[in-house]
């Protein structure tokens, strides 16, 4: 039974995996309700007690392990060099890919097998579409056909366990609180100034009690798409959300942040500071968003003679076409069905 997915463009990551985990461990009836697909049934979620995994390093992460640790959940890794321990889940992979090989626009698994096929010019779905399609396809399909191991569908087989089951199903208390477990985070003193992090200053009036007057380092913690508040783990476990000192400045992600210091730091010889970041960053944006608008007023020029030339050719038999004229339509035959 497949418990959830996540789909983007990033590579994996410690948040990919607290994203995926994230959505097979809460429920799902209103993340299928926000994409339309109210008719689907997916009912697994929960605590689970053991999570399997391979050796990648972003299933040795450190936000991943203490997520864990705090929720009561054992991690446990492949032996080293054993791949047939995960043959189960690959076997799934390689079914599931094999759905998504068929959509216009793959890439295909390797070079090879793409040959020569156009990927970007055959692409015509944006990636909510495509995770939409994943769900109609995993909750839709593959959890209604019967599985040959299991002699029934995946999700017969799921409701007969779950109903013979005698202890109830753990759930997080708080479904903020579990995601923001499983976020990167770093250590930081709360000066008395706020918490300072990628050269950036972050301030809520919730760090009084702590700014300058606790020598102990807390736990910072991020989501590397909006950078625009972090999160602090006060010393009873809570997360508070703190926001930008300057809250004019505009939400960033962290690879946008990475790319402006590095930019700053080739051209002036220099460490970063808050101001030449968001500079820079904004910078980028303008850039991007002029070479995009320039794009499309030379795609509508090149394709404007064409449709002119289009419209405006005809035959010298054309024009003496009286547009008065009736028009007939071709004889047909009837044919009667009894």
């Amino acid at each position: 039974m497949i418990a959830g997915f996540h789909v983007s463009l990033w590579s994996p990551s410690a948040l990919s995996v607290c994203l995926a985990l994230t959505h097979a461990v809460l429920e799902k009836t209103s993340w299928l309700a926000d994409r339309e697909l109210q008719s689907l049934e997916w009912p697994v979620s929960g605590l689970p007690q053991v999570i399997h995994v391979d050796n990648a390093r972003e299933f040795h992460s450190e936000a991943l392990v203490r997520g864990c640790q705090e929720y009561g959940i054992r991690l446990d890794h492949r032996p080293v060099g054993k791949p047939h321990f995960g043959g189960h889940i690959e076997r799934l992979i390689g079914t599931m890919m094999g759905a998504v090989h068929l959509l216009p626009g793959t890439t295909f698994s390797d070079v090879k097998q793409k040959d020569c096929y156009p990927s970007e010019a055959r692409a015509i779905m944006t990636l909510s579409e495509l995770e939409r399609w994943l769900a109609l396809q995993i909750a839709g399909i593959y959890q209604l056909s019967l599985h040959s191991s299991l002699g029934a569908t995946p999700l017969a087989a799921w409701q007969e366990a779950t109903s013979r089951s005698t202890s109830p199903v753990r759930k997080p208390v708080n479904p903020t609180e579990f995601f923001l477990s499983f976020l990167p985070a770093v250590s930081r003193q709360v000066r008395r100034d706020g918490i300072h992090l990628w050269n950036i200053r972050y301030w809520d009036n919730v760090l009084s009690p702590w700014a300058g007057r606790m020598k102990r380092q807390l736990m910072v913690k991020y989501d590397p798409r909006d950078l625009s508040r972090v999160y602090l783990r006060d010393p009873n476990g809570r997360h508070w959300p703190v926001p930008y000192a300057d809250l004019g400045q505009p939400p960033i992600a962290l690879w946008e942040l990475q790319e402006a210091n590095r930019r700053i730091r080739e051209s002036i010889h220099s460490v970063p500071d808050q101001r030449s970041i968001f500079a820079s960053i904004l910078e980028q944006r303008r850039v991007v968003q002029q070479a995009a608008t320039s794009s499309r007023q030379r795609r509508r020029k090149e394709k404007t003679p064409f449709s002119k030339g289009v419209i405006s050719a005809s035959s010298p038999d054309d024009q003496n076409i009286s547009s008065t004229e009736e028009i007939k339509p071709f004889p047909v035959e009837l044919w009667e069905f009894e």
